[in-house]
């Protein structure tokens, strides 16, 4: 069975930074592309960062520059380093894992539908 456990939410003031963890088992995630979604209280979900399985990266325009994806293959394990928090960052931040063979850009609204596996998040609150 395929598990992906979110950890590492909590509340900072603007300005400050989180790492967010994916630990994902039942799978060897070197051989598939993976993602970090978040949804804000009352919007949709929304892509954050892609990486597929070759490196290849995609972020999304509002946090290119902040947040930095990472894949450490060795302990399956899917990372979100987040700098420069804003309150607009405030959101339950998932993991997710596609089987689609091809690389997927980070906020285009077909992603989501992509995703094959979730995990069921870690929240993020942004302080102002």
């Amino acid at each position: 069975e395929v598990q992906l456990v979110e950890s590492g939410g909590g509340s900072v003031q603007a300005g400050g930074s989180l790492t967010l963890s994916c630990r994902t088992s039942g799978i060897d995630i070197s051989g598939y592309l993976m993602g970090w979604f978040r949804q804000a209280p009352g919007k949709e979900r929304e892509g954050v960062a892609i990486m597929a399985k070759n490196g290849q990266i995609s972020y999304a325009e509002s946090v290119k520059g902040r947040f930095t994806i990472a894949k450490d293959n060795a302990k399956n394990t899917l990372t979100l380093q987040m700098y420069d928090l804003k309150p607009s960052d405030t959101a339950m931040y998932y993991c997710a894992l596609s089987t689609f063979p091809a690389m997927l850009t980070a906020n285009h609204p077909s992603t989501e539908t992509m995703m094959d596996y979730w995990g069921k998040g870690t929240e993020v609150t942004i302080s102002s």
